[in-house]
């Protein structure tokens, strides 16, 4: 008997957040939450990571550290990431794969991430992630960082599509409710949030999926059909 329900969606564009949905950077995150909670005296440092997953680090910096004066802010901010950096990030289950397989259809994709412009480049390539042909959007990029959808406006315009017309793939709440108030269809990888989270979070994404190996595409006629493999 199948386990799996598959279910297609006609899009113009993909649009993928990065940091646990393409690559996996959590053990450097989390020590280097835990060399920020030591420095700024905040507690709990797996919890703060938790809770401020998938938001820009210019705005939880800001708000949790309570750093003010903008040329510090971007210094801590290249500090934090180097820590990141220092962990190893690597690509997760079908995310290069995937990548490979919209390039060689020439897809209107990229990825919009609520890391830095100092961070993304060196993430991806560390990890060996094909890059797309628009432009990234990075939180350098934008004023308003997720769950606010313009991260995900800025992506569609890069690809020349409507936001309406792309699927927005994502694992973290605030990264979904941005694409979903961006007005895009939304599909939820379950590979830092579970889905009993995500099934009961006010995010609502159309999709929810264990990994990107669970997802396959092709060309079609209207565009780019998405094939999505739906656990039952």
């Amino acid at each position: 008997m199948s386990t799996s329900e598959p279910r297609t969606v006609i899009v113009q564009a993909v649009l993928f957040d990065m940091d646990g949905t393409l690559i996996d950077s959590t053990p450097g995150l989390y020590k280097a939450w835990e060399v920020f909670s030591a420095d700024y005296g905040l507690g709990d440092a797996a919890a703060i990571a938790h809770a401020t997953h998938g938001k820009r680090l210019y705005d939880t910096l800001r708000d949790i550290c309570g750093i003010q004066q903008e040329e510090k802010l971007l210094a801590e901010i290249e500090r934090f990431e180097e820590e990141v950096i220092r962990g190893n990030p690597n690509a997760l289950p079908g995310a290069v794969e995937l990548l490979s397989k919209l390039k060689s259809l020439r897809a209107d994709w990229t990825i919009v991430t609520s890391a830095s412009n100092y961070f993304t480049p060196r993430a991806l390539q560390q990890c060996g992630i094909p890059l797309p042909e628009a432009k990234i959007v990075t939180s350098s990029d934008v004023a308003h960082g997720k769950p606010h959808p313009e991260p995900y406006t800025t992506g569609a315009a890069h690809c020349r599509v409507d936001p309406t017309k792309c699927l927005v793939v994502e694992d973290a709440i605030s990264g979904l409710k941005a694409g979903r108030a961006a007005g895009a269809t939304t599909l939820a990888v379950c590979t830092s949030t579970s889905r009993s989270v995500l099934e009961q979070s006010d995010a609502n994404p159309n999709f929810i999926v264990p990994d990107l190996t669970c997802i396959d595409v092709r060309r079609v006629e209207q565009g780019l059909e998405v094939i999505i493999d739906v656990p039952k």
